[in-house]
């Protein structure tokens, strides 16, 4: 049976796990699970509450989505394109990590840690400008991030531009200085004691994608840094990751106590209703495996679709790169002559470029869902996946 994201929020709200780890495809949902998570957790508080307050630091939840990012704009200097700067959407989040906590410091340590020692953020002071019209504005302080490359050699790039992942990464190790203050502060047991009352009633911390740019070095350090944090939290702080990494995932999944987490899977039905679908904690999820399992269970059930020919084109892909082969075409069935069937090759990817398997609607042919079967069934001999 299917359920609503407002439902699927509420079995993560009734689950008692410090950690619960989501896999889901891109695009499936998750981002708006967090959302709705956070509305549900929510529900309760006094709806005057102010909309900055609400969107990031809340009274029960602490969550880093895409609208996290949002937060963060680009102001590209176009009529003299000098000065491109990275700006910043004033709110509580960021007043209380600049302003209040002075965590600018670790903010460019982090940043440089993941992406380069040389590259360096210049958070602005408060300054005026005048307008053309003569009237003076005044620019909050940490309202403005520049970059600049330091080269070691006496030689500095100032004004740069950095690309999306690191901007991305920028703003989660934003994110990132905040919670290890967070969970700093409540590890003093007596709320009296504590230097900022502000995060008492925290329950939750929801984290959605945080690694969406990184090499996978980095994404593994991400992983286990973010892991060693959760572990080190001595409240009663309850933390939920939802990626579509499965190497984040698996990181994740062996820093974790089997005891302490949960993992599932996250999956969106053809009419718009999800399923939470429990993973086992003895093994980490093998992305390529789980995709050979949907794709026969499909053949089982008579279910098949066309972005079912996506997950198996996936499967060689992975395949062909693990085994060494030029492209993952070496891997079909081949005449006695050698030759590989077009057909095949040609059915494989015209599907494969089909709509993401929520979205499709459009049904294989008889032809085709016999060319997938015999496919899958030669992959499956070849190679013996267990």
């Amino acid at each position: 049976m299917g359920a609503s994201l407002t439902e699927i929020a509420q079995q993560l709200k009734d689950n008692n796990k410090k950690a619960q780890l989501i896999y889901a495809f891109n695009g499936t949902g998750k981002t708006r699970l967090s959302r709705e998570f956070k509305l549900l957790i929510n529900a309760k508080i006094d709806k005057e509450i102010d909309l900055e307050e609400s969107e990031i630091v809340s009274r029960k939840i602490l969550y880093y989505n895409a609208f996290t990012e949002d937060l963060f704009y680009w102001d590209n200097d176009l009529e003299f394109d000098a000065e491109p700067k990275l700006k910043i959407h004033p709110n509580s989040f960021t007043r209380w990590i600049f302003e209040e906590q002075g965590q600018d410091g670790n903010i460019i340590s982090n940043f440089q840690h993941y992406t380069d020692e040389k590259l360096t953020p210049h958070f602005n002071e408060e300054y005026t400008i005048q307008n053309k019209d003569g009237k003076k504005t005044t620019i909050p302080a940490f309202t403005e991030v520049t970059f600049s490359y330091e080269r070691g050699n006496d030689e500095h790039s100032h004004n740069i531009k950095i690309s999306k992942g690191e901007e991305s990464n920028f703003v989660w190790c934003i994110f990132y200085s905040l919670l290890e203050q967070v969970i700093d502060i409540l590890k003093t047991p007596e709320p009296t004691d504590r230097e900022t009352n502000q995060f008492d009633q925290l329950e939750y911390v929801f984290i959605d994608d945080p690694v969406s740019s990184l090499d996978d070095n980095h994404l593994i350090e991400v992983a286990v840094n973010l892991a060693q944090l959760v572990k080190s939290s001595e409240s009663d702080l309850k933390f939920i990751i939802a990626t579509h990494n499965p190497l984040f995932y698996n990181v994740l999944h062996n820093e974790f106590k089997k005891s302490t987490f949960n993992k599932f899977f996250l999956k969106k039905h053809e009419n718009n209703e999800y399923r939470l679908i429990p993973q086992s904690n003895d093994s980490p999820f093998s992305y390529h495996l789980f995709v050979k399992a949907e794709i026969e269970k499909a053949i089982e059930t008579g279910q098949l679709k066309k972005y079912h020919f996506n997950f198996f084109r996936n499967i060689l892909e992975k395949t062909s790169t693990f085994l060494g082969y030029d492209n993952w075409g070496e891997l079909l069935p081949k005449s006695g002559n050698g030759s590989i069937n077009p057909y095949e090759t040609r059915i494989i990817n015209i599907s494969s470029h089909s709509k993401h398997s929520g979205d499709e609607s459009i049904e294989l042919t008889d032809d085709d869902k016999r060319v997938l079967k015999y496919l899958m069934n030669n992959i499956q001999e070849a190679y013996r996946f267990k």
